[in-house]
């Protein structure tokens, strides 16, 4: 108990210090700004909502089960009931690619050759991709336009923008010409693209609020259940009553798995990927007659 109010105590001290520092305003120093920052406060959320319901529930009901599916729960229902900041991103970053295709037609219809083009636009490209447009300006300094232009892709990891790639490649190790209409087109296409997955977000948002109402009222019910008839939960206090709720918890969580993957698009597949490692195929060994 003595450990439960020191953890308690401290989880209440940092939340004092962070809303002390979202009320003055304090902002991280430049070189904390990173492309995986993202990344690293979403597991941070998880993981401490993690915690945090693991202790709650095992001090609360002394199940070890319990806290472990509590543990899950926190884990796993920000990625369930959240996502929309994410299918937003890859909106915005589709309309950017759109944006900069057409940035670069116009640029290069003024008489500017290609990397010309890429570096006026590093400046004022649109927001999302503007750090990547930046990096290849940069790179473009010191090597040559088709390997820069696979990494930019590497660094951009969106299937639109492996078309628009794939072009500005071939214009610059075949000397394609027509390149201007080809990037309109890219353009085109890619903002038609955005039109049609606002469309897909838009019916799958019925299937969203159905699962946040079923996941609502599965842990309303476990909650009520708990406060206002504890005696209900009575068997699941010995050794098989932990068994059988594993065996529940697991059959919850597979279906609440499922109903993410009804409401989330399979993502298309980049075609300009590079392979992590390259299979070397073993040398066959001869057999002497």
């Amino acid at each position: 108990m003595t450990a439960l109010a020191g953890l308690l105590g401290a989880g209440v001290g940092l939340g004092l210090v962070l809303a002390w520092a979202g009320w003055r305003g304090v902002t991280l120093p430049r070189s904390a700004r990173s492309p995986t920052r993202p990344k690293v406060e979403r597991a941070t959320l998880r993981l401490g909502l993690a915690a945090g319901g693991a202790v709650v529930v095992g001090a609360a009901t002394g199940w070890p089960v319990g806290a472990l599916l509590a543990g899950l729960a926190g884990w796993g229902l920000p990625g369930l009931l959240g996502g929309s900041k994410g299918r937003g991103d890859g909106l915005a970053r589709i309309e950017a690619v759109a944006g900069w295709a057409e940035m670069l037609r116009d640029t290069m219809a003024g008489a500017a050759g290609l990397e010309q083009a890429i570096v006026a636009t590093a400046t004022v490209a649109p927001l999302p991709i503007r750090a990547e447009v930046a990096t290849l300006a940069v790179r473009l300094e010191g090597e040559r336009l088709a390997p820069a232009l696979r990494g930019f892709a590497d660094e951009v990891a969106d299937p639109t923008m492996d078309l628009v790639v794939a072009a500005l490649v071939l214009a610059a190790e075949h000397q394609a010409s027509r390149l201007g209409e080809l990037l309109g087109s890219l353009a085109q296409a890619a903002r038609d693209q955005a039109t049609m997955r606002l469309r897909v977000e838009a019916g799958r948002a019925r299937s969203r609020t159905s699962v946040k109402v079923v996941v609502g009222v599965t842990a309303g019910l476990a909650l009520g259940l708990a406060v206002l008839n504890r005696s209900y939960l009575a068997p699941y206090d010995s050794a098989l009553g932990q068994l059988v709720l594993l065996l529940v918890g697991a059959m919850f969580a597979g279906a609440f798995v499922w109903l993410a993957r009804m409401t989330r698009p399979s993502a298309p597949e980049r075609f300009l990927a590079r392979p992590n490692e390259l299979t070397v195929p073993e040398p066959t060994s001869r057999i002497a007659p």
